[in-house]
């Protein structure tokens, strides 16, 4: 029988974590065929010297795949691709691997956003799309170097709401091997949507001000702006049918009050030091498109969304 091709299409914080878990165990069972995709000089230095983890769980912190590619175009016969690049990325991503997958081919985004699904469905309209929400504390330290701190990241795995059924028992199998911590539920969505209310609210608060999280939890002004983003998508994710517990907003707030009180958020970093793509059509496109789709009002989203977008 043939074995199962795992492509990993990006080595960030991400795609570094996982991948290196699930090429790790690999390398003991030899199960499945394992193949990254990276760009430029992380291409040069795994292929060179494998993939680095810096983390409290692995001793042994190289890795070497099977195959390590720098263009998606020569990936050959996938059986499951995790998508782990910027979200910024997504659209040419998934243009790309048209061409590439087959129709068995099962797509894993590795990336938290209220509307990736849908992205990569536009594109991708046949295939069997897994929605992921993610977990983990990592970054990338130098080319082909991930470093990740604090817990074991976590995956919180969801059934393709339009291929129920299609068989997802090996892949589940295979996270257990890589000793991934994961969760695979019939509907992910109340996960997803409970992870972006945190950081698309507090991604857009802190841009606008510069500020950290433990700012936006105590200045009044900052809470209210990010207090009135999350009633905003929260009316979205009901009018979708998406289930959020009734207490989310305070439940958010206790969420980010556990971070150290400097905690900066990605999109503030980006956009305080000028950074031409970020996540702000992630965090407040995605309120306001859902907003006009539903028929609901995003007034605050809006606001926010052209003061940043003037800086």
């Amino acid at each position: 029988m043939n074995k199962k091709h795992i492509v990993v299409v990006g080595l960030g914080g991400v795609g570094g974590y996982f991948g290196f878990k699930i090429n790790q165990a690999n390398e003991t069972s030899r199960k499945y065929n394992i193949s990254f995709v990276a760009r430029g000089e992380t291409y040069e230095k795994v292929k060179e010297n494998g993939l680095t983890l810096l983390s409290p769980e692995h001793s042994h912190p190289q890795t070497h795949p099977d195959t390590i590619l720098q263009h998606i175009s020569d990936i050959k016969n996938p059986d499951l691709v995790l998508i782990c690049v910027k979200e910024y990325d997504l659209e040419n991503v998934c243009r790309q691997l048209l061409p590439v997958i087959n129709e068995n081919t099962i797509l894993l985004p590795m990336m938290n956003g209220a509307d990736i699904y849908d992205r990569i469905r536009k594109i991708i309209p046949e295939h069997t799309i897994l929605p992921t929400c993610i977990y983990v504390a990592s970054h990338i330290k130098e080319r082909g170097i991930v470093e990740h701190k604090g817990k074991a990241g976590k995956m919180i795995i969801g059934r393709d709401p339009e291929h129920f059924s299609a068989p997802a028992e090996w892949i589940t199998e295979l996270l257990k091997e890589s000793k991934i911590d994961f969760d695979f539920k019939d509907n992910s969505q109340t996960d997803i949507w409970t992870k972006f209310i945190f950081i698309a609210s507090f991604g857009l608060v802190t841009a606008k001000h510069n500020s950290s999280i433990g700012s936006v939890c105590t200045d009044e002004p900052q809470k209210k702006e990010a207090t009135e983003i999350m009633k905003e998508i929260k009316q979205i994710a009901d009018k979708k049918g998406i289930y959020l517990q009734e207490d989310i907003i305070d439940k958010t707030f206790e969420k980010a009050s556990t971070f150290p009180f400097e905690t900066p958020t990605s999109l503030q970093l980006d956009i305080n030091s000028g950074k031409k793509e970020n996540e702000l059509e992630l965090f407040a496109g995605a309120v306001l498109k859902y907003g006009v789709e539903v028929g609901s009002e995003t007034p605050f989203t809006q606001r926010i969304y052209t003061e940043i977008k003037a800086k």
